[in-house]
């Protein structure tokens, strides 16, 4: 049904931006000072990184092996799912938003807008498969999460 091809396109679109996100995050832990990718150190000034380790380790884990898990989370049709996915696309459009006040908006190569449209696609398809999926979207979410959250 729509539920199931929402979860198929989230996995896709997930699997997509966690393998873009393990071999960025890998490169930049690799080559922390631009070795890799031709990023100059002088782009991180006013940030708290002198080199490109951490952002890369919080690349590699946050938007790698974050995203890779809900794929699996979706073929075993767990209820949190659609909620995680919507979670990967605030992830990623808040690590695009930091990215861009650190080190500016650079249009090429067209990463930037690129993953922009891929996070509001990711958030798009998370919140219908929500709406699907009979998650209380807007409707008395508050009474909602307080049950879900004692386990009821």
């Amino acid at each position: 049904g729509a539920r199931s091809s929402l979860g198929t396109v989230a996995a896709v679109l997930e699997a997509f931006l966690a393998i873009g996100a393990l071999g960025g995050g890998l490169a930049l832990m690799l080559g922390p000072h631009g070795e890799i990718l031709p990023l100059p150190v002088s782009q991180l000034a006013g940030s708290p990184f002198d080199s490109y380790f951490w952002p890369g380790l919080i690349l590699f884990a946050v938007l790698g092996i974050g995203p890779l898990m809900v794929p699996v989370l979706a073929l075993r049709r767990h209820p949190l799912a659609p909620l995680l996915t919507v979670g990967v696309a605030a992830a990623l459009l808040i690590w695009l938003a930091v990215e861009i006040v650190i080190v500016g908006y650079a249009n090429n190569p067209p990463l930037r807008p690129t993953y922009i449209g891929l996070g509001i696609v990711i958030g798009l398809v998370g919140i219908a498969w929500l709406g699907k999926s009979g998650f209380p979207l807007g409707r008395g979410a508050g009474s909602s999460v307080s049950e879900v959250g004692n386990g009821a």
